[in-house]
C-alpha cells in the first residue's frame, strides 16, 4: 500500500529549484520528486568489464597488497 511521505523545512532556494526542474521537464513537483526518488533507490546497472577495469584503474591501487586492502576494509565495515 503506498504511503505518505513528507519533508520537513525544506530550504526556499530548493523548492524553487525543484519547481524549475519539474516545470522543465513538464511534470509536477510531485511528479518530478518521485522521478528523483525513484532513480535513487534504482538498482544500478552491471558495471561491464570495461567499466571494471576503468574503476579499479582510477582507484591507482599499484600492488595487489593494497587490493587486499580495501577489499578487508570493505567488508569489515558490513
Amino acid at each position: 500500500m503506498p504511503v505518505n511521505l513528507s519533508i520537513k523545512t525544506v530550504p526556499d532556494d530548493m523548492v524553487r529549484r525543484l519547481r524549475v526542474r519539474a516545470e522543465r521537464h513538464h511534470r509536477s513537483l510531485q511528479g518530478e520528486l518521485m522521478v528523483i526518488l525513484e532513480s535513487a533507490v534504482r538498482d544500478p546497472a552491471p558495471l561491464s568489464p570495461d567499466d571494471l577495469i576503468a574503476e579499479v584503474r582510477q582507484l591507482g591501487l599499484a600492488t595487489p597488497s593494497e587490493s587486499a586492502v580495501l577489499v578487508r576494509e570493505a567488508r569489515d565495515g558490513r
